[in-house]
């Protein structure tokens, strides 16, 4: 092995400890990097000279020194000393150390757990370049007890050392990472208890809101009419011409009808209005509302004036959504008002697909809709739940100063979408598209925990752990550092993945038959909450009836997403299904906001000729009165008109004339 070189040449390469394989020399010259968690693989040819292997691990089976636990508790911690002892360099003597406590854990770790009573050295500031001195094995902090308490262990720091990293190895690898997570002790679920599904959506959707949109719909009906006026584009066939100004109730119907067509999917608008006698017939739809006044409603509804749009006031992305932005603004009080999330937030990009021509459009290569409208979101690991939202309309690069690393364009709005959840002890998970170490060590600071994947070639990635390449590791293997509350590993799967974490450490986890870092199973279960959400809305596509106004069709996304919002508030404890909760959202949308029913006509009294009474009794003269029409005297009348008139001559010609 190592202490078998020969003495006086460069060290330019290192055996793996346990598999005898060469490890790159990027990871050799820089002290501060660990390799651990190797798992079965084509061991790399090596040119070393063969050793006694029994002879070289009963070296290492010995019992340690005291000079080697104190190198061993400290190593990491402090600058490579070129001294040896005995002719073996301090990093084989690690190397030793560590393959002892691996193959003692072997047994332990073939039944699903490792047991390693390890202790700590003091956690050096991360700030200070200049590592603590190292302390004596016998005053060596015990490990804190899983019952106790965890300390905060955030650092305080100047501003301006802040993003000053001093990447080392892990001391040992972590046995239970959690105990370097932030505290969290915050209430989870919704912040007000509803009792049936329309309180819950009426929640979201008050009747403030839907005042603003029978408002400024009735308002852009006016304008639209008038301008079609002005065109000469419109018909006396056109359906505008009957336009009659909506109200609460009717837009409460209209948007019942429009979940109801999430529930009953079909192919075509009008066979939801079909009343043939057949197996196609829904005549519900009709029912509550005609077609030509259902696609009125969805002609004319409008959130925001346009009489009020000064683009010269606004910045571009505020232009792009001015007409949909009351909703979205609305939307983002509501959500974030009405829950207290859980601990593991995820924050990932989500499509609402848009083929049309659109100058916002985006591309994301793994999403289902590949073109379409891009959203950046928070949500619930666990459910789904959509705290707040931003939509993709241009950024805006005024704020970016370049001796800030977080004032980018991406971290600001990371930042954005996380205001407000300070110091309460979320885990954000993000991918490889938002996550740096300057935005992991920001996020800590401000109280959050942060992992996810990492590319490496952002800032203040130590050159070593960038220049490794797939071919430089075999499966399982893990290399990292850390920094004190930012740790970054490289692990290689069928390909090389980096993840960066303010709490992970090295610990790994035994899936099935293989030992994979703790980090790659947490983000695999936590990562998904805004798919999670994309998958129960996939149910249920309102948004895919077509239009020709992207924002209508974005606005159904909205209302899509609500629905699932307020479907978590009410069924905290998985009492109903969403099915059947949208079903009866429907039906207490359409019962609570049904017209009142039209009054009974009163019928239509039959006319019909008398004659007057007669001048006196017994007598044959009867009472005459001037006809209103021929204006001769005569003695006969309509008994509803009251009217004196000539039965044979003047009666038909008047009755007509009324009508």
């Amino acid at each position: 092995m190592l202490e078998d070189l020969p003495e006086g040449k460069p060290l330019e390469m290192a055996i793996h400890p346990k598999r005898a394989r060469v490890l790159p020399a990027a990871v050799v010259k820089n002290p501060s990097y660990v390799e651990c968690g190797a798992s079965s693989g084509a061991s790399t040819p090596n040119t070393t000279p063969p050793v006694n292997r029994d002879r070289h691990w009963s070296k290492i089976r010995s019992p340690l020194l005291d000079d080697e636990k104190s190198a061993l508790f400290n190593y990491g911690s402090e600058e490579e000393s070129g001294e040896e002892e005995e002719g073996v360099t301090q990093s084989v003597m690690v190397a030793r150390v560590a393959r002892m406590f691996v193959d003692e854990a072997d047994e332990e770790v073939e039944n699903g757990c490792i047991n390693i009573n390890l202790e700590w050295p003091p956690r050096p500031s991360v700030c200070d370049p200049t590592p603590p001195s190292p302390s004596p094995p016998s005053q060596l902090p015990a490990s804190p007890s899983p019952a106790s308490p965890t300390p905060n262990l955030e650092v305080s720091m100047e501003p301006s050392e802040k993003f000053k990293f001093d990447w080392r190895a892990f001391s040992m690898p972590q046995i239970n990472p959690h105990l370097r997570r932030e505290p969290f002790s915050q209430n989870v679920g919704p912040a007000v208890s509803f009792t049936n599904p329309y309180e819950a959506f009426t929640a979201i959707w008050d009747r403030e809101i839907i005042e603003v949109i029978v408002r400024e719909t009735n308002i852009y009906a006016q304008q639209l009419t008038t301008i079609m006026l002005a065109n000469g584009t419109i018909c006396p066939n056109s359906r505008i011409t009957r336009w009659q100004d909506t109200n609460v109730n009717e837009v409460y119907t209209y948007f019942a009808i429009v979940l109801a067509m999430g529930v009953v999917v079909k192919s075509r608008l009008e066979e939801y209005w079909n009343t043939s006698k057949d197996i196609f017939r829904t005549p519900g739809f009709s029912t509550e509302m005609t077609i030509d006044r259902y696609q009125l409603l969805s002609k004319c509804l409008h959130f925001n004036n346009n009489s009020n749009c000064h683009p010269k006031l606004l910045t571009r992305p505020q232009a792009k959504l001015y007409k949909i932005q009351p909703i979205l603004v609305h939307l983002n009080t509501k959500f974030s008002r009405l829950y207290n999330l859980s601990q593991n937030v995820a924050l990932d990009e989500s499509l609402t697909m848009w083929k049309g021509w659109l100058d916002i459009n985006q591309f994301i290569r793994n999403k289902a809709a590949t073109v379409g409208i891009k959203t950046y979101e928070l949500c619930e690991s666990q459910t789904g739940y959509l705290w707040r939202f931003e939509v993709h309309a241009g950024h805006d690069t005024s704020g970016v100063q370049e001796d800030d690393p977080v004032s980018g364009i991406v971290p600001a709005l990371v930042l954005k979408l996380l205001n407000g959840l300070e110091h309460r002890g979320h885990t954000i998970w993000m991918d490889n598209f938002y996550n740096s170490p300057a935005l992991a060590r920001e996020l800590k600071v401000r109280g959050f925990d942060c992992v996810g994947t990492l590319r490496t070639n952002r800032q203040f990635v130590p050159s070593e752990l960038a220049s490794i390449t797939k071919k430089d590791m075999t499966v399982g293997q893990v290399f990292g550092c850390t920094s004190g509350d930012v740790d970054l590993m490289l692990w290689r799967d069928k390909n090389l993945v980096a993840f960066v974490s303010t709490y992970h450490g090295l610990a790994t986890t035994r899936c099935g038959d293989t030992l994979k870092p703790t980090v790659v199973q947490d983000y695999n279960i936590c990562m998904g909450g805004v798919d999670r959400k994309d998958q129960q809305l996939a149910m249920y596509p309102i948004e895919r009836k077509r239009t020709r106004v992207w924002y209508k069709k974005f606005f159904r996304k909205l209302l899509n997403v609500s629905v699932l919002n307020s479907y978590i508030l009410l069924n905290k404890n998985r009492t109903l299904t969403h099915r059947k909760f949208r079903k009866a959202l429907v039906t207490d949308l359409l019962a609570a906001h049904k017209p009142p029913a039209p009054k009974a006509p009163i019928p239509a009294a039959v006319h019909c000729p008398a004659q007057y009474d007669f001048i006196k009794p017994g007598k044959p003269d009867r009472l005459k009165r001037q006809c209103a029409v021929c204006k001769k005297r005569t003695v006969t009348y309509c008994k509803v008109c009251n009217v004196p008139m000539c039965v044979f001559t003047c009666y038909e010609p008047y009755h007509t004339r009324l009508k």
